[in-house]
């Protein structure tokens, strides 16, 4: 790397830029936090309110109708950093580039999260200082954990009744798992919410109830009860700094004095290197918390220079790795981590820049496609505004336009620089409906649309059924494929009539067994012949289709083994059943015949295929149903018919909890019995409980209800 990674002409130095997404389970007030940290930073002036259906993250109609995010939304502000009494100190060095990322918090849109996880450098954790640790929080949590994100916990809501700092504490750092310290407590909640105990600096900040805004705050010396619990506190955080970072370590040990400013540098360390996760409190809703969480943003989450390297690989060879460096200077190096059909500029691409800078104009090559395009444009996202720009550095999140062959996840890079970055993940959908145009005029739009949409959006699938014709959508759950119906109505202008929600079932096999296919096909001149005998075995849960090749002299030629290899992938893809995916299958190819003649790649598949049903049949296969993990908060009084309706879905319950007057009901319950819940629940505890559903795993389908799944799917009963 160069002495210097910045560019000379760039406006922030990579040191003064923090890349940060804001996630959480939905309603825990991640959207509020945005619009108040937007407001705070100048960025706007007027606090829009999610209820209003004003916020400024919440752009699209769908989200301000529903008063939920579904779509994640970029935006751009700067913040100056201050001293420890507050004051601001109007210094350039001291203001910081802070790229925004609020993601959704409902289940059904969990890719727009994996996919700003996968990009940034660090997160804002948002709880609800009532509701404590949910199960989309521990979704959110496990993938900040897969990307390596360093975090920050803001626990919001203060000022709700019931709000309850130190509980939530313990729970992030019993049922997460989590190496916490406090770094800002909370003074007072509910109505009597007043302001926070600055924990490093020893000083207390008091919100002032006259200015609405929460603009004005003042910094005071700690009162004894505010002392108590600031020097318990202080002493923790140093503890738990001092255990997972060796140099103030040492200098504890050692006995030697240390200043606010060497604890300030051993926190970001221990957090950079997710070791430490600090924690806030507050409430973003009331206005009381925000700037001196700006301010721990800026203090402990890295900057793009202190994280290490990037890593991709060789698109021809996976085993030779490059580290893509993070320095201006180097070669153009970028992730796409989101497509989105804008009606004025057309597809847009987002990216982040891990390495070199690109120009409005320049040529960008993508290695999954072996191809170069132009970029037309280059735009930093304002929301649903746009800005155009005229280069992006490296560290920047932005906006290309012009480049039509990308899917979200490729790497797009200079010309000269074959090199693969890891994709993000996304989990398989678990529903899906039929969808057909109401018109014939509408019949194109809608497959254009449908093409859109998938391109958009990694988890959201269309397909044809072979056997009816009918579009098939699939989606994460019934608010996912709503949305898309409602989009296709809204932004597309196409009408389309929706068949019934279907369940994503999956089959697999629960013992060995042989399996033989043969081929043989004469019919004048050339014929077909292919001859695969081969064994399978249950695999492990999540391990998905594992082949083995153990053919011995040569009874498949090498030429045919990729055909056999082929047959094999396509027969997984329709079980015996009723016609559902195969999942966690080991296949070990043990032989076979082949003639000189009529032998072809073509009848290994076929025969590879008839092999993979013969062994499918004497597996003893079983249909497996997606389990939904279901949170149920109600109160007291209703808990019993709440647990009753839902041992009537066929749900198992976990385990119970009592939150304040709440009682909190986990259970895994079929997704099956969970069409109509929401209206259920409410009807049952006078529309006092709400409840939450993330997908947990597959499990057997009961005997005695396979005959109803397989009459659905095919007109036949599982024994005809």
């Amino acid at each position: 790397m160069s002495a210097n990674p910045n560019s000379p002409n760039r406006q922030y130095t990579l040191e003064r830029t923090r890349n940060i997404g804001i996630a959480a389970h939905i309603d825990a007030g991640k959207t509020t936090l945005t619009e108040r940290i937007l407001f705070y930073t100048g960025m706007i002036h007027k606090i829009g309110e999610v209820h209003d259906g004003a916020a400024t993250t919440d752009w699209m109609e769908q989200e301000r109708e529903r008063g939920i995010t579904i779509t994640s939304a970029a935006v751009t502000t700067e913040w100056w950093q201050r001293n420890e009494d507050g004051v601001t100190k109007l210094f350039p060095e001291l203001k910081q580039r802070i790229n925004i990322i609020d993601t959704p918090g409902h289940v059904d849109f969990t890719a727009e999260v994996e996919r700003s996880l996968r990009v940034l450098d660090g997160a804002i954790v948002v709880f609800c200082g009532v509701a404590g640790v949910q199960p989309q929080t521990e979704t959110v949590w496990r993938q900040a954990t897969k990307y390596h994100v360093p975090r920050i916990v803001f626990v919001n809501k203060m000022d709700r009744t019931g709000a309850n700092f130190q509980n939530v504490f313990n729970e992030v750092k019993e049922k997460l798992g989590a190496h916490a310290a406090r770094i800002l407590i909370p003074i007072g909640a509910e109505d009597h919410l007043i302001g926070q105990i600055d924990v490093v600096n020893q000083k207390a900040i008091f919100y002032s109830d006259s200015d609405k805004f929460g603009s004005t705050y003042e910094v005071r010396d700690l009162d004894d009860a505010q002392k108590a619990v600031a020097e318990e506190a202080y002493g923790e955080l140093v503890n738990a700094v001092a255990d997972v970072d060796d140099v103030l370590g040492e200098k504890i040990l050692m006995e030697e004095a240390f200043t606010k400013a060497d604890l300030k540098a051993a926190i970001r360390r221990a957090t950079i290197a997710n070791k430490l996760i600090p924690v806030a409190g507050g409430s973003a809703f009331k206005n009381k918390g925000v700037q001196y969480l700006l301010d721990a943003v800026v203090d402990y989450l890295p900057s793009p220079l202190d994280l290490p390297p990037a890593v991709g690989m060789d698109p021809d060879d996976h085993d030779r790795h490059i580290e893509v460096i993070t320095s201006d200077n180097e070669k153009f190096v970028s992730l796409a981590f989101k497509l989105w059909a804008d009606k004025f500029v057309g597809k847009l691409v987002f990216f982040r820049v891990y390495s070199g800078s690109i120009k409005k104009g320049d040529t960008v090559y993508n290695p999954r496609t072996r191809r170069s395009e132009r970029v037309g444009r280059l735009i930093r996202i304002q929301s649903n505004e746009h800005k155009d720009v005229d280069v992006c550095y490296s560290g920047d999140i932005a906006a290309m336009v012009g480049i039509k062959n990308v899917t979200t996840g490729d790497t797009l890079a200079a010309e000269d620089h074959d090199v693969v970055l890891e994709p993000p993940t996304f989990p398989e959908p678990v529903i899906s409906m039929a969808v057909e145009p109401k018109t014939k005029a509408d019949q194109e739009k809608l497959a254009l649309a449908l093409g859109r949409l998938s391109e958009e959006d990694p988890t959201f699938m269309v397909k044809t059924d072979e056997e009816t014709g009918q579009t098939i959508i699939a989606g994460m759950g019934e608010l996912h494929l709503e949305i898309i119906v409602d989009r296709l109505k809204r932004e597309f202008k196409v009408e389309a009539n929706t068949g019934a929600p279907q369940i994503a079932y999956r089959e697999t096999i629960t013992k060995g067994a042989p399996g033989e296919g043969k081929l043989v096909k004469q019919s004048g001149g050339r014929g077909q012949y292919g001859h695969v005998r081969l064994e399978l075995k249950p695999n492990e849960k999540g391990k998905g289709l594992t082949i083995e090749n153990k053919v011995v002299g040569g009874e498949i030629p090498k030429e045919y083994i990729n055909a056999v290899y082929k047959g094999v992938n396509e027969s997984m893809t329709n079980g015996i059943i009723a016609g559902f995916p195969v999942i966690d299958v080991h296949v070990d190819i043990l032989g076979g015949s082949y003639h000189d003649v009529d032998s072809n790649e073509n009848a290994f598949t076929m025969a590879a295929i008839f092999a993979m049903k013969d062994g499918f049949k004497k597996a003893k296969p079983i249909l497996l149903e997606p389990i939904m993990a279901v949170e149920v908060s109600t109160p007291d009084d209703y808990q019993g018919d709440v647990m009753g309706d839902l041992n009537r879905r066929r749900g198992q319950i976990q385990n119970m909890e009592t939150k304040g007057r709440l009682a909190v009901i986990h259970a895994n319950v079929p997704l099956k019995e969970m069409f109509g819940y929401s209206t259920d629940v409410r009807t049952i505890s006078s529309g006092r409980a709400s409840y939450s559903m993330t997908p947990s795993h597959f499990e057997q389908v009961p005997n005695n209800i396979v005959d109803q799944i397989v009459s659905e799917r095919t007109g036949y009963s599982s024994r005809d």
